[in-house]
């Protein structure tokens, strides 16, 4: 066959798998073949869910010209070991001796999110760990009507999805990427057997979802016992501590919206209170950020509104 029409033929035989899998996401055709043609590295598109990390990829660089779709502009790259250590930074895994460590990132696959990408659904198979290299993942729930709340924002160095993972039941909640994201995503059937094997791996789990049951329980204190002043004071104070901001320019990276979203208020309250204690400079309102300047009276707030109820 000349050279031309086997060029031809192979870039044509790309373009059908590309539109086949583009149609059918999830066929065993899509499946068999990108096991016969590993890609280089994962990209999830904004919308797209779930455990659908761990298996078929959205979208795939191709080895063979570095081609990638044309809504994605990313470059072949293997998984640096600065992106490894903060998996190993987490409270979960820094205690993991080498061998065990080198296991656990043998599972650990890498892909990369752009901001608004659907990492699962509330409802979905719990098929995956989450762990978050950089960028931040919003944890969230919204109603038939479209209103939304916002349970947590997941940043570096931490998990995410452990409870369906550990206990084979659906999502709780929806994973959204709030900004562009690194991720390492670990299958469920490679990562229970792990953990097995690690007792004191367990262990920490167990401290991990006692974290999430106190961290749950003072929202819910919260949200009953405290007016809009001590919640976005509680909200604050909790941004601080959890993502260790540095000292002398706490800045939170969230928006009035997000933050009226965790707190159960609308916007226009959070802007009209945050306006009133920036002119206290206890704050600074930025674009996309929050700068807490005095921490002190916010404590305050926060502490006297759950005394006086």
């Amino acid at each position: 066959m000349p050279r031309e029409r086997l060029v031809d033929n192979r870039a044509c035989s790309r373009a059908i798998f590309a539109a086949l899998l583009g149609k059918f996401p999830e066929s065993s055709l899509g499946t068999d073949f990108l096991k016969l043609h590993p890609a280089v590295t994962t990209v999830a598109p904004a919308g797209r869910s779930d455990g659908h990390l761990a298996g078929l990829a959205r979208r795939r660089i191709e080895p063979e010209n570095g081609y990638v779709s044309q809504d994605k502009t990313i470059e072949p790259r293997q998984v640096t070991s600065s992106k490894l250590a903060v998996l190993r930074g987490h409270s979960i895994f820094c205690d993991l001796d080498a061998d065990a460590f080198e296991q656990l990132c043998r599972y650990a696959k890498h892909a990369t999110l752009k901001r608004g990408a659907t990492i699962f659904s509330k409802g979905d198979p719990g098929n995956s760990l989450i762990a978050v290299i950089s960028g931040t993942v919003k944890i969230s729930i919204s109603s038939a009507d479209g209103r939304s709340a916002i349970l947590n924002l997941i940043g570096p160095g931490e998990i995410v999805g452990e409870v369906a993972v550990l206990d084979g039941q659906a999502r709780t909640a929806d994973a959204t990427a709030n900004s562009n994201c690194e991720i390492f995503v670990i299958d469920r059937r490679e990562f229970l057997p792990f953990v097995r094997s690690q007792p004191a791996l367990a262990m920490k789990f167990i401290e991990l979802l006692c974290a999430r049951l106190r961290w749950t329980s003072d929202q819910v204190e919260e949200v009953i016992l405290q007016d809009l002043p001590g919640r976005l004071a509680s909200a604050l104070i909790r941004l601080t501590e959890r993502h260790k901001v540095a000292q002398g320019g706490r800045t939170i990276a969230v928006t009035q919206q997000e933050i009226s979203e965790m707190v159960g208020m609308s916007r226009e309250s959070i802007n009209k209170q945050l306006r009133a204690w920036a002119a206290r400079n206890w704050v600074r309102l930025e674009h996309g950020a929050i700068v807490v300047l005095n921490l002190e009276p916010l404590q305050e707030i926060a502490g006297s509104e759950v005394q006086e109820s």
